[in-house]
């Protein structure tokens, strides 16, 4: 993700054509370090990429109140660890804490800009202070774990409280560690998002579903140039009329069982026509004008326990209010407020 936050640098950086691009990136671990020269935007691989394990030999075992995740409301790559850890009962289990919805400096002496901590509970409500290592920032926390750490400074991460490290920072990874691996200590050991006989068709669901859709509206978003944006723009809505046309057959987007590639593309929609159609640009149709994909979203989100990790004022404050560059006056649109609770016709497939 885009981390400038400084008014005036970004100023300096859209209306001054002589100022450095580049330059400016240099100053600050950011997504748009992975902008190419042909204006596209290439998502880096996370760094930290450890696994809890079942096997209590491991060296990060399944163990009640041992890990702690850190996440921002805002982020959907985090929210969808927030419903595994939710939908698999694990909250006793695993503590989380979100950050503040907008970035800030994250340090005195350099234009980073990322996700930070209030400094007391009533600060911001939903988000809280660190409550295991005092960190004022994500970036302190990433530093705590790895003294010579150069990567982005990104949510969500899974820490390791007893060896005081994090153990993972890639989502794709957390969701399946949640889902089979705390099964002896999860209150919902039952629930499998990512069944043996489905792998195959979920793997390759994912695949299509991130390139058009999870990570598309970044590419649309974050394109500087055109054609960038036009090729992105068109692999998403042909990606979300995939998704209609499948819908219109079948209750969920791998067949009539509810698994982690509906969670993956929930993030993704409910943030749609609230940001993404603005923010981004993605507004040759929005997702309430899809039949099929918005009463899909609408049966996701009364999922119980779903809706706890939705908190679309932190969603709209962050995107609206971190991106000067494409937003620099930080306005946050007060619309469309979509009740996503409302009934919806899912149940016309079985269960």
């Amino acid at each position: 993700m885009i981390i400038f936050c400084n008014k005036t640098l970004s100023a300096r950086l859209l209306f001054t054509p002589q100022f450095s691009f580049k330059h400016t990136l240099q100053m600050a671990r950011s997504a748009l370090d992975e902008v190419s020269d042909s204006g596209s935007f290439v998502r880096p691989p996370s760094t930290f990429r450890n696994s809890i394990s079942r096997d209590p030999s491991s060296q990060f075992p399944a163990e009640s109140g041992r890990y702690h995740l850190y996440i921002s409301y805002a982020c959907p790559w985090a929210c969808r660890c927030l419903a595994f850890l939710k939908m698999k009962g694990l909250e006793k289990a695993i503590t989380f804490t979100s950050v503040k919805p907008i970035w800030k400096k994250t340090r005195e002496g350099d234009e980073h800009g990322g996700w930070v901590f209030p400094a007391t509970n009533l600060e911001e409500p939903g988000a809280e202070p660190d409550p295991l290592n005092g960190t004022k920032s994500i970036r302190e926390l990433y530093e705590l774990a790895s003294t010579n750490y150069s990567g982005r400074f990104t949510v969500p991460v899974i820490w390791d409280k007893k060896m005081k490290t994090i153990v993972n920072n890639e989502s794709s990874e957390i969701i399946l560690m949640f889902n089979a691996e705390f099964n002896e200590i999860a209150e919902n050991p039952a629930l499998d998002l990512y069944p043996a006989d489905l792998r195959n068709q979920i793997d390759e669901t994912n695949g299509w579903i991130y390139n058009g859709i999870n990570n598309g509206v970044y590419k649309c978003g974050f394109a500087t140039k055109q054609q960038p944006y036009n090729e992105a723009v068109k692999q998403l809505y042909d990606a979300l009329d995939k998704c209609e046309a499948i819908l219109g057959k079948q209750r969920y987007i791998c067949g009539n069982r509810l698994t982690e590639a509906d969670i993956r593309l929930f993030v993704t929609l409910i943030r749609f026509d609230e940001v993404y159609a603005v923010h981004f640009k993605c507004n040759k149709k929005l997702v309430r004008e899809y039949p099929n994909l918005f009463n899909y979203v609408k049966d996701i989100y009364q999922i119980p326990g779903m809706s706890g990790t939705v908190n679309m004022q932190h969603i709209k404050r962050h995107y609206y209010g971190s991106h000067p560059f494409i937003n620099p006056f930080g306005i946050i649109p007060h619309g469309p407020d979509i009740d996503y609770s409302c009934p919806h016709d899912r149940e016309k497939f079985s269960a």
